[in-house]
């Protein structure tokens, strides 16, 4: 141990990270705890109640994870958990607002995640050693998407089968097959990114890599868009999509993948119109909402007013709303979010996750380990194209898919999922910022690669 410590020194100390994580941690409560008396004080003119435990529970919960932070991941970015405990407050805030029942399932959900977040940190000594295990997270992945399947666990909820209930649990196994299948393709990618690099056999007049590198990947990304078809989850399926061609394309650093991958995309996206009544009429309601506002295009056309009203500044945490609509603790809170904060409020929301994609991509740029670096880049994709789709969908800039939003939305299964993401992206970022001796000299891999 000895030996280890003098061979990797520290070369700078880390209590400033997790000291000014610690100090934006306290901003979060506050905000939070603001946030919540604001709504309260909207909705009956009084302050509520529970303010007092509320506050000193979100404390403890948000302070245990930093002092968790501080003594196995010292060296890690510092911005990524109060960006998540933010997005997790206000959307605590705006479910309390909607129904104090499913608020009190999110707050222990939120626990859980917290719970799952320390977990994480405590067993992953070191991300690249998941590696290892890559086809066991290949078969923990399919099986997660597999579950929703079977007839005595099964749930379907709005057209889509993708909930399991196991006596008074409800989840959705697909968000956590998301995470099993991103370290599979980082473990897969490790060892074959040459070979899929390399131009083997003759196609016609084109040169390709050898089809069979290609076998174990193509059956993964296959089965699991095949199962979300089944189950006519679109959302996951375009996800899971997205992540499989940006990690082959960070991992060979060929750009004809994505003109593959997007024709691909453009072929499959095609067959699904005409071969499936549900997406049909999502993309009707996306190019026409208002040929039948009443009816399927209800949802879409209430929220875009909704956003109207909420204008620049928001209509008020707590008012009343002048215009309501379905799912707005879920597929909709994005814009329960801009009717009640306003333009502001939602730009806050984009730029915290945008803020989030920043610094997990600067985490895979300055990871020496590839595994590392796939793997952050594949979690940094699944939360920031997940926040894009449902932002997208909610706006109308893509059909609405019907995910949730990171952190945001009601949901136990997502946010759980998503404070695991998180958890691994610290222990990344902490052993990138570890020193390396080469050649005698010790150096620090954050200081030899730009941002």
């Amino acid at each position: 141990m000895a030996a280890r410590a003098a061979r990797r020194p520290r070369l700078a100390p880390a209590a400033p990270r997790r000291n000014t994580e610690l100090g934006l941690l306290v901003m979060v409560v506050l905000i939070t705890a603001g946030a919540y008396v604001l709504a309260s004080l909207g909705q009956d003119a009084n302050m509520p109640p529970n303010i007092g435990p509320f506050l000193l529970v979100l404390l403890a919960l948000l302070l245990l994870a930093n002092l968790v932070t501080r003594r196995v991941v010292p060296d890690a970015d510092p911005m990524l958990l109060p960006l998540a405990g933010l997005l997790n407050g206000l959307g605590y805030v705006l479910i309390t607002r909607l129904d104090e029942r499913l608020a009190g399932k999110q707050s222990a959900w939120s626990a859980i995640g917290i719970g799952a977040f320390i977990v994480t940190l405590v067993v992953v000594k070191r991300a690249r050693d998941l590696a290892a295990y890559r086809y066991l997270w290949m078969l923990a992945g399919l099986g997660l998407l597999v579950l929703p399947m079977l007839p005595a666990i099964g749930v379907e909820r709005g057209g889509s089968r993708i909930w399991v209930k196991a006596g008074p649990i409800e989840f959705q196994p697909g968000e956590f097959a998301k995470v099993a299948l991103a370290l599979f393709f980082a473990g897969y990618l490790l060892d074959k990114r040459e070979l899929l690099a390399m131009r083997t056999r003759r196609l016609g007049p084109v040169m390709i890599p050898d089809p069979k590198h290609f076998a174990p990947i193509l059956l993964a990304w296959g089965a699991s868009l095949l199962v979300m078809i089944r189950q006519r989850d679109l959302g996951s399926s375009l996800l899971f999509f997205t992540l499989f061609l940006v990690m082959l394309w960070v991992a060979t650093e060929r750009p004809s993948y994505l003109v593959i991958g997007t024709g691909l995309f453009a072929g499959g996206a095609t067959f699904a119109y005409r071969a499936f009544d549900h997406v049909q009429k999502r993309v009707d309601i996306w190019r026409d909402p208002w040929q039948d506002p009443l009816g399927d295009s209800y949802q879409i056309v209430q929220a875009a007013f909704a956003m109207a009203d909420g204008g620049i500044a928001g209509t008020g945490l707590g008012s009343s709303g002048r215009i309501d609509f379905p799912a707005k603790e879920s597929d909709f809170i994005f814009a329960f979010l801009a009717q009640d904060l306003g333009l502001v409020g939602a730009t806050a929301i984009i730029v915290a996750f945008a803020l989030i994609v920043g610094a997990g991509l600067r985490i895979a740029v300055r990871s020496e380990h590839t595994f590392d670096k796939l793997l952050a880049t594949g979690l940094t994709a699944l939360v920031g194209f997940q926040a894009f789709i449902i932002v997208a969908g909610v706006t109308r800039l893509l059909p609405l898919t019907g995910i949730t939003l990171p952190f945001v939305s009601y949901g136990g299964s997502s946010l759980v999922a998503n404070y695991v993401i998180i958890a691994l992206l610290l222990r990344i970022s902490h052993e990138a910022s570890q020193p390396v001796v080469r050649g005698g000299r010790a150096t620090v891999v954050a200081e030899r690669v730009p941002a």
